[in-house]
């Protein structure tokens, strides 16, 4: 997030997430990407034509059938498995770890950034120097070498996407909380001789959330990405579970002559990607107009 507006104090009137969103054509364009991603992640036993690891005809092309007789409206793999199916399947690994992974990084980043802001002294020095020197090193670089000492699993993926993000968090929500811990709500919390945590979780953080929400769809976006790229480098989701990175990652090597295989799980990525993105701009736009 580029742009970090001052935000509201406690009285004011904050109007809920649902209806800023609705507010909003690129929020709602986006929002509904979203949803739909959700949905099929959600229903995927139901919807999906087949299962995901069966094996049928190979090199099937999008939209037609094999010698059995079955059809395939996204073709076959090489290994004979249903594309669509996989894609499907995909969704709710890839949604499954990229919210759970954006979850925890934001459980780490935010309790260090409230501590940081509001305490200053030592622990913001010492937070803020181990955030920096996590933060000069590629990110890319901190996933490849976590999964590779540790192993490549879901758990691993989302200790990766912790370490690497939860300092970037960290350094937003400081710079709020240093903005928001001279308002007078939290004066007067610290007349009555509230403790820290409680000023810091229920004065300060509730008039963060509309930024950091923000933040949150743009940061999910990028662990998606993440997910993907990780993949493709073959350190991902474990197979024989479809993931969109694992799927792009078995089809480079056959993309000049079954292209379909490399495209579908693209789709599936910039589709969701898009989708977050146009909900986080929606989203600030409409903190922008209150």
């Amino acid at each position: 997030m580029t742009e970090v507006s001052a935000p509201p104090t406690q009285g004011a009137a904050r109007r809920p997430v649902l209806p800023k969103v609705l507010t909003s054509p690129v929020a709602v364009i986006g929002g509904a990407v979203v949803v739909f991603w959700c949905a099929v992640a959600l229903f995927a036993p139901l919807i999906a034509p087949y299962d995901p690891v069966e094996q049928f005809t190979s090199f099937v092309r999008p939209g037609a059938s094999g010698p059995d007789g079955l059809w395939h409206m996204l073709g076959t793999d090489h290994l004979g498995r249903d594309i669509l199916s996989r894609i499907i399947f995909g969704a709710r690994r890839v949604l499954f770890f990229a919210v759970t992974a954006t979850f925890s990084a934001y459980a780490v980043g935010v309790t260090m950034g409230l501590a940081a802001g509001y305490l200053r002294g030592w622990v913001d020095d010492v937070v803020s120097t181990i955030a920096n020197i996590v933060l000069s090193f590629p990110v890319l670089v901190l996933y490849v070498v976590i999964i590779s000492v540790f192993g490549a699993s879901g758990g691993n993926i989302i200790l990766a996407v912790t370490f690497a993000s939860a300092p970037g968090i960290m350094r937003i929500v400081r710079g709020i909380v240093l903005d928001l811990r001279n308002r007078d709500y939290v004066a007067s919390a610290e007349t009555r001789g509230e403790t820290a945590p409680y000023i810091m979780f229920v004065e300060i953080l509730p008039n963060a959330t509309s930024l950091l929400i923000v933040d949150a769809c743009l940061r999910l976006g990028y662990v998606t990405i993440t997910i993907g790229v990780l993949g493709f480098l073959g350190l991902g989701l474990p197979p024989p579970q479809p993931d969109w990175g694992g799927m792009v990652n078995e089809a480079r090597s056959m993309a000049t002559f079954a292209p379909y295989m490399t495209l579908s799980p693209c789709a599936a990525i910039s589709s969701l990607v898009l989708g977050l993105n146009l909900l986080a701009d929606g989203l600030r736009e409409t903190e922008l107009k209150d």
